[in-house]
Parts: structure tokens; C-alpha cells; sequence
């Protein structure tokens, strides 16, 4: 007896992909968006609660995107 698989590659549509793309960019506009206002708050601060925080003024830009660059 064998065994058989068939296995049907759906391959989204060309408006698919290109809302898919569009949604792709708009989520990373509206995260980067989110971190400058990040650094923006961290940069009006002062350097003693900066301090507070275990944060150097030089390092904020690290700090906020520590999880997307490995800096």
C-alpha cells in the first residue's frame, strides 16, 4: 500500500501582495514613529533622572532600540 501527499501552494493574488506590503509598511512607519517619541521623552529629561534610570545621555538612542540592533 502507499502512501501519497499532494500539497497545493495557494500563491496570493498580486493585489494581495501588494496590500500586504502596503500593511507591512505602515506598521513599521507607526513602531518607528513610537520610538522617536521615545528618544524624544528620554532627551528632554535631565541627566539626574536619566541617572535614576541607569541611562546615559549618549546611550538613549541605544536604549530605545536595543531589541532591533544589536548596538
Amino acid at each position: 500500500m502507499a502512501l501519497t501527499q499532494s500539497y497545493h501552494d495557494h500563491k496570493p493574488g498580486i493585489l494581495s501582495s501588494l496590500f500586504s506590503g502596503l500593511v507591512r509598511s505602515l506598521e513599521q512607519v507607526t513602531e518607528a514613529n513610537s520610538r522617536i517619541s521615545e528618544v524624544e521623552r528620554f532627551q528632554a529629561m535631565s541627566d539626574e533622572a536619566l541617572a535614576a534610570r541607569g541611562i546615559k545621555r549618549e546611550d538613549i538612542v541605544r536604549h530605545v532600540f536595543r531589541d532591533v540592533f544589536w548596538l
